[in-house]
């Protein structure tokens, strides 16, 4: 495709926590790349429902990108046909995807890192690790497996075809009716306000045809055989309850990889919530399993933890156990209102801020006392 090439410079998004780039997969499509946060790389191998610019402003996914910029160098991309990329893309095919993803970490410059799939990323990132075995240094997945539809039933075939149907008659409508369908699959605990930006998200993500396209051409998407040979170490964490991405693909994926750790967690949402009791969950496993900031990196973090004051911990140590304000005002015998100060404190302190400085805060906590 003529006339197409890398962007020379990064685009700076207007909200200044990431900066947009560009990259060209290997069949000539634009993909649209962004790197935000501190630490150790973390490449995340992208879901199809995604927004470089939009996700920024998000009720569902904001929380995922402050905890996760707060412990890593965070890259991440809009699929082909997505978001920013390319769209009106005819190839959906496993093997323009995995170039895609080879073009991103290639244009990040990363020699070795940490690759996290989400939902359907999974083919993509276990394809990756099996090619470049020497690159990818642990696997995350989340809401993943390595199949798409294993061995259809009728019925099955018949569901999708009915969401293929809905998508070309609804999808682009200013009316959300249709595209609730699908927010409700992935968010059924979400309330309105999550709910209405999540129906936002797909009108502006992709186009109706193009989503059909990219649906049929990763059905058929199978890569359980690459697993036996994967030897680098793996985290698997998906909701219980799933409805969009069923559970059990992630218990046959976790069954066939050598080195995986699995944790089911207690959610009915695909997208965990902030304020889902799982999200604490997510925390602690990604906390615990990542590789360790460099050494000073790791300094910094300590010297802000070290100026905490006795209390300020102690409001922490409760938060990274699940409890909210009301919790921990009655385990220490506080008022809400010193609770919340405390926390304040605590965010100053360790320099984090918007709606997220809850997580950023006890990840910060955890990773230092950890060390």
């Amino acid at each position: 495709m003529p006339g197409r090439s890398a962007l020379p410079h990064p685009v700076t998004d207007p909200g200044p926590r990431q900066e947009l780039r560009f990259c060209t997969a290997p069949d000539g499509v634009r993909i649209a790349y962004a790197v935000h946060g501190e630490g150790p790389p973390l490449v995340i191998s992208t879901c199809w429902l995604s927004h470089l610019q939009h996700d920024w402003e998000s009720p569902v996914w904001r929380h995922f990108l402050e905890f996760l910029g707060s412990i890593a160098t965070v890259v991440r991309f809009d699929e082909r046909g997505f978001g920013l990329s390319e769209r009106e893309i005819e190839d959906f095919s496993l093997e323009a995807r995995i170039g895609d993803l080879e073009a991103v970490v290639e244009a990040a410059g990363f020699d070795r890192f940490s690759l996290m799939a989400m939902a359907q990323g999974g083919a993509v990132a276990i394809s990756y690790a099996h090619r470049h075995p020497e690159r990818v240094e642990r696997l995350v997945f989340y809401g993943s497996s390595a199949v798409t539809m294993p061995d259809p039933t009728p019925d099955e075939l018949d569901q999708a075809q009915v969401f293929d149907d809905m998508v070309r008659v609804g999808w682009a409508r200013p009316d959300s009716t249709f595209r609730r369908v699908f927010t409700t699959l992935m968010i059924p605990d979400g309330g309105e306000r999550e709910m209405r930006w999540l129906d936002e998200l797909q009108r502006l993500a992709v186009t109706p045809e193009t989503l059909v396209r990219a649906r049929v051409g990763r059905r058929d998407v199978d890569v359980r055989p690459l697993l036996k040979d994967l030897s680098v170490p793996a985290l698997i964490m998906h909701s219980r309850h799933d409805r969009m991405h069923p559970f059990a693909k992630s218990v046959e994926l976790a069954s066939a990889m050598p080195d995986a750790r699995f944790t089911p967690l207690e959610c009915d949402n695909h997208i965990v919530l902030e304020d889902d009791a799982a999200w604490q969950i997510f925390v602690s496993e990604m906390l615990a399993f990542l590789p360790r900031p460099e050494p000073e990196a790791a300094a910094a973090s300590t010297l802000g933890i070290a100026s905490l004051s006795p209390r300020e911990r102690d409001v922490l140590v409760l938060a990274a156990e699940g409890l909210d304000n009301d919790g921990i005002a009655e385990a220490l015998t506080l008022s809400v209102r010193t609770v919340e100060r405390h926390l304040q404190n605590a965010y100053l302190k360790l320099e984090v801020r918007g709606k997220s400085a809850r997580a950023a805060a006890v990840a910060r906590y955890l990773n230092a006392s950890r060390r």
